[in-house]
């Protein structure tokens, strides 16, 4: 039985967590050529920005953003990102300051979370619980093309209605994610923030959206046999379940089955690894990818494309 101390300890964390993010996420009513969605956003920026998922967003550009003390704002779209998962949006007049932001690739699996969103009528929906899982992801339609959210954020602190684009926070009141679906019974899940995602979002602040290279790989992280892991320096890579038909990798030669160490010399060894190499700056650029194939080292040149919906 857990001890009243620790129990105490614990409703100390949580409540203090909330008191500090309440105020600083809205709940988000969005007017969309569709008609209206709802969510949640959290404060991004001291100059009136906002964070929350792009699902949220939908194809509406204005939205209406009304906080825990009752205050509103009126909010235009800045920027979407779908295939994170992330938007901003610019408020038309004063919001409060923004809470601080931690990096999801300090998490392990066990840490104690809590997700704070603000759905309309429920003011301040608050739940804790631990990171379940780390590295998940997630199917989503962009258009009539599917793709993968990659690197997601398991966690059992449940999420109500109305909590997509609510932050996902550490102890320490610190966003270390932006909630984005709900899993199953009693598992929610949070899109990172990190390096990856930083980048993605002051692209979004910036220019409004984020152009990235293609190179038409489906993948999933493996382990290297020791030889190999000795050989190269690293314990996994990228398996290669699938290339796309007419694609660049597809073009390089790249096949299904391979095992991929690197592109341009830069280990993967997980799936942010890869997308951290496939910003616009590597669009049409010569990349060097290496493979193992047959447990044979192979090294083939593509040219990534830029990706579309």
């Amino acid at each position: 039985m857990m001890d009243d101390d620790v129990l105490d300890a614990y409703s100390r964390v949580v409540s203090g967590v909330a008191e500090h993010l309440i105020p600083r996420v809205a709940s988000l009513r969005v007017q969309g050529r569709r008609g209206d969605s709802s969510g949640s956003a959290v404060v991004l920026t001291g100059d009136g920005h906002l964070l929350t998922n792009a699902h949220v967003v939908g194809d509406g550009g204005s939205a209406t953003a009304e906080f825990a003390d009752g205050t509103t704002a009126q909010a235009r779209v800045a920027g979407v990102d779908r295939l994170s998962d992330l938007a901003v949006l610019r408020a038309d007049r004063e919001i409060p300051d923004p809470p601080e932001y931690g990096d999801a690739d300090r998490l392990k699996v066990g840490n104690l979370v809590v997700a704070v969103g603000n759905p309309l009528g429920l003011a301040g929906s608050v739940t804790a619980g631990v990171v379940s899982a780390l590295g998940r992801s997630l199917p989503v339609r962009l258009g009539t093309a599917s793709r993968i959210i990659e690197d997601v954020i398991q966690t059992d602190a449940a999420l109500n209605p109305g909590n997509s684009g609510g932050a996902l926070a550490d102890g320490n009141g610190r966003v270390i994610g932006i909630n984005t679906a709900v899993a199953g019974i009693g598992l929610g899940l949070a899109v990172p923030m990190n390096p990856t995602t930083r980048r993605i979002i002051y692209s979004l602040l910036h220019d409004g959206r984020v152009r990235r290279a293609y190179l038409g790989l489906v993948t999933t992280p493996a382990p290297l046999r020791p030889q190999l892991a000795e050989r190269f320096g690293q314990r996994s890579a990228l398996r290669v379940v699938e290339v796309i038909s007419g694609s660049p990798a597809a073009l390089a030669g790249l096949r299904q089955g391979d095992l991929v160490l690197a592109v341009d010399g830069t280990p993967l060894r997980d799936a942010q690894s890869l997308q951290r190499q496939l910003f616009a700056d590597a669009i049409g650029r010569r990349t060097e990818v290496t493979a193992v194939r047959n447990g044979a080292l192979v090294d083939v040149v593509a040219h990534p494309a830029e990706l579309t919906d």
